[in-house]
């Protein structure tokens, strides 16, 4: 009888316990192996205290996942953290009452907070003018080159010597082409590597008011004869059969691990999936530029995404989210998302972890990345923060599109962007007066 009595009392205890789990709800965007990732993150949080659980969900694309979070947050049941694309940060900074300031999140958890611990480059684009930073870097990015090695062997080009100019992409492409590849290069995301990672890259504005950072009052400036010459290389480059259109957003990637396409222009963090997936030879390189703009190569912008913290939630709750988010700081924790997926180590202590560690000697190329990123920024090459972003994406898309099918000149196209996308940014600065 009293063994019973004690294992009902042990059950009760256990339910107690179990009750007594905060739990912490984390919607992200991330497939495939950059799922898995997210899912070790929070598994090995939930392992290291008994205090909270931190439950990932995936929902959807960056766009599908931010419109969700604004549905539940009016009907009153957001998640905790939001991953959020950096697209889309310029409308969250401007969703007042919606989120909570990560530093606020922080030093009321009792936290110290020190925002100078970040990669400058990555801190920088998520703090708001007063100072004040507002979301939580997580998988930050940039623009990268990747090719085929095998590919580039075979059409007898030296892989010791990858094409860094975009002349040089053109010729590699008409040697792939000749020794029989349908797909010498490719393209994904193609706004942000052809047109918002480019003007970067190339000290060029890509909008006005430093690229939106210094204003809501910014309009864009595709439309240069810089930003023209280029898509009419890419244009002429897909009449020859050079560059072969893909579809949009990290869609095209799927052709570059299958091997169908030999080279493509995407995110860093694509690595992960390379490594991985891919079943011959590859390497990663720099950004092709143009050798005869004055400043190039710049640097280039963040990408990825980072996590904001909804507000309305009990104190427990962001007790929760602090200390998951000092975990994922950890320079060990860091380093390790950094050479599982090729995103950006997000503080200066993590790269160098990173770079103790052998890590880039033993797999060439993974430290691009980072070396684009921390090189000296100007007021053209901060980032890029517009509001209604993720519509002027849309637009971007479309009209590139008409280009690539030869329906549109890249006069015509860009022009029209410009058009479209300042119609977008003047909508979103009367919402937000």
């Amino acid at each position: 009888m009293n063994f019973k009595i004690a294992a009902v009392a042990l059950a009760a205890a256990f339910a107690v316990s179990a009750q007594a789990q905060t739990e912490i709800q984390w919607w992200h965007s991330m497939t495939a192996v950059n799922g898995e990732w997210v899912n070790d993150l929070a598994k090995e949080f939930n392992a290291s205290q008994k205090e909270y659980k931190v439950v990932p969900t995936y929902k959807g694309s960056y766009a599908e996942s931010m419109t969700a979070a604004v549905a539940a947050f009016r009907a009153g049941n957001a998640p905790n953290i939001l991953q959020v694309f950096e697209v889309g940060t310029a409308t969250m900074m401007a969703s007042k009452g919606a989120i909570v300031p990560v530093g606020k999140v922080m030093t009321d958890a009792g936290y110290k907070f020190d925002p100078t611990v970040y990669v400058s480059a990555v801190a920088g684009y998520y703090t708001a003018p007063n100072g004040q930073m507002l979301s939580f870097p997580f998988n930050s990015s940039t623009t990268i080159f990747y090719f085929n090695k095998d590919a580039f062997k075979a059409a007898g080009i030296d892989t010791n010597k990858p094409p860094t100019t975009w002349p040089e992409v053109a010729l590699a492409a008409a040697k792939l082409k000749a020794s029989g590849h349908k797909c010498p290069l490719t393209i994904a995301w193609q706004s942000w590597t052809q047109l918002e990672s480019f003007s970067a890259w190339h000290n060029v504005e890509f909008a006005s008011k430093s690229n939106g950072l210094a204003g809501m009052d910014a309009r864009l400036k595709v439309d240069s004869p810089l930003h023209v010459r280029h898509i009419e290389n890419l244009a002429n480059m897909a009449k020859q059969g050079l560059f072969i259109y893909k579809g949009r957003e990290n869609v095209p990637e799927a052709t570059f691990i299958s091997g169908e396409c030999a080279m493509i222009t995407t995110s860093a963090g694509f690595y992960g999936n390379v490594a991985k997936n891919a079943k011959f030879d590859y390497a990663l390189a720099t950004l092709p530029y143009y050798p005869d703009v004055p400043g190039a190569p710049q640097n280039t912008v963040i990408g990825g995404a980072s996590l904001w913290v909804m507000a309305g939630k009990k104190p427990a709750e962001y007790k929760g989210v602090a200390d998951f988010f000092s975990f994922i700081s950890k320079p060990e924790v860091q380093s390790a998302s950094h050479k599982r997926t090729g995103y950006l180590p997000i503080t200066t202590a993590a790269y160098q972890l990173t770079e103790k560690s052998g890590f880039y000697k033993e797999k060439p190329g993974t430290d691009i990345a980072v070396q684009q990123m921390i090189r000296k920024v100007t007021d053209k090459s901060r980032g890029i923060r517009l509001g209604n972003y993720v519509q002027i994406r849309q637009v971007e898309d479309e009209e590139l599109e008409q280009v690539w099918s030869g329906k549109k000149s890249a006069t015509e196209a860009l022009q029209a962007i410009v058009k479209r996308g300042n119609e977008h940014l003047e909508r979103f600065q009367k919402a937000n007066k």
